[in-house]
């Protein structure tokens, strides 16, 4: 069994233009005379690798605490994009994390429920609508947003109008396209739009899948 860390580190991490970036307080330091190292984080919910809720772009909608927590962890499929993701390449998507549902030994939660993309790639509106229409659980990618950096309101509101959650700022270099178990579970922030989690991903990509048992 290989496990994969999908995550930033987070005082290093990539931050959205505009958002601040993570701080470290050490608020205690034995170095200093005090009993423990103990540090303190000032952060923007969304910095590094993260989650959105509805409430991010909704108000009254979900906030993060609200969403059930099986939608962040179970089967994924990881498949490698860069450039525009067009509605053409939204279908083909689909149908290959479909391809793959095969590889589920539990096949009340199929790999196309929750798909990553590796790559440099950017979800347009076109193809926000296909996944929306999709019934996916989670959708994520490497970028700190879903949609165009310069707009990304449209795409943002179209998935998460479905209760799709929207998993950014991951890191898929050296991973092979194919399905993994994916626990990617946020922190519980009562009443947020949002939250960093520690996304891994359990598994090989072929032939040697683990049973959630």
């Amino acid at each position: 069994m290989k496990i994969y860390d999908i995550s930033q580190e987070v005082f290093d991490c990539a931050v959205f233009p505009g958002d601040s970036k993570p701080g470290r307080i050490d608020m205690q330091k034995i170095s200093r005379g005090d009993v423990c190292n103990l540090t303190g984080i000032n952060m923007c919910a969304h910095n590094g690798t993260h989650v959105d809720a509805p409430y991010h772009f909704i108000d009254g909608a979900k906030t993060i605490d609200q969403v059930d927590i099986s939608k962040f962890i179970g089967y994924a499929y990881v498949t490698e994009h860069n450039g525009q993701i067009t509605a053409e390449d939204a279908k083909a998507i689909i149908e290959k994390a479909r391809d793959a549902d095969c590889m589920c030994p539990d096949k009340t939660d199929k790999a196309s429920y929750r798909i990553l993309v590796k790559g440099d790639a950017t979800v347009t509106e076109a193809a926000a609508k296909v996944f929306a229409g999709e019934n996916i659980k989670l959708f994520g990618n490497e970028s700190q947003t879903v949609g165009p950096e310069d707009a990304p309101k449209a795409v943002h509101l179209t998935m998460l109008s479905e209760e799709i959650v929207l998993l950014e700022g991951i890191r898929l270099e050296g991973i092979p396209e194919g399905v993994y178990i994916l626990n990617a579970a946020p922190l519980n922030l009562g009443g947020a739009d949002g939250a960093p989690c520690r996304a891994v991903l359990i598994g090989t990509g072929v032939n040697e899948l683990p049973t959630t048992d």
